[in-house]
């Protein structure tokens, strides 16, 4: 009995953990009903490279797309790293609803691209300002 009491809690536990939450802020407003959003519950400076990591996501409310984050039916977005002081940002990985996102390894290495495009710069103009907010990981 009291393995079963233990596996029932390491099953729930296990439940519980993988749930991730989604706080998804809108920062552009696109053509066509076209939003995107970033997660502020996964937004986070990485400790090596200073850079403010943010997952995106697109999403048409009408239609009823996103945003959703990866391994949902209406994901699409991705995942980039901002130098908010160099006004730069490197690709880091992207998701849809048949892609899981993939992040590798090396994605420090990646050669960072300045930020340009309105939707770029909208997203930077929205998150730079919390980069002392956020946690380090």
């Amino acid at each position: 009995m009291r393995r079963a009491l233990v596996l029932a809690a390491l099953t729930t536990l296990a439940v519980a953990g993988s749930a991730a939450a989604e706080t998804w802020t809108k920062f552009a407003d696109v053509g066509n009903g076209t939003q995107w959003s970033y997660d502020s519950d996964y937004t986070y400076k990485d400790k090596q490279s200073g850079r403010l990591v943010v997952m995106q996501a697109i999403s048409k409310p009408e239609a009823k797309l996103g945003p959703s984050g990866p391994g949902k039916a209406d994901g699409v977005g991705s995942v980039v790293a901002i130098d908010c002081g160099a006004k730069t940002m490197i690709s880091v990985g992207s998701y849809t609803p048949s892609k899981p996102l993939e992040i590798p390894d090396g994605w420090r290495a990646g050669a960072p691209k300045k930020v340009v495009g309105a939707e770029n710069v909208a997203l930077a103009a929205a998150v730079c300002p919390h980069v002392d907010h956020v946690p380090v990981k």
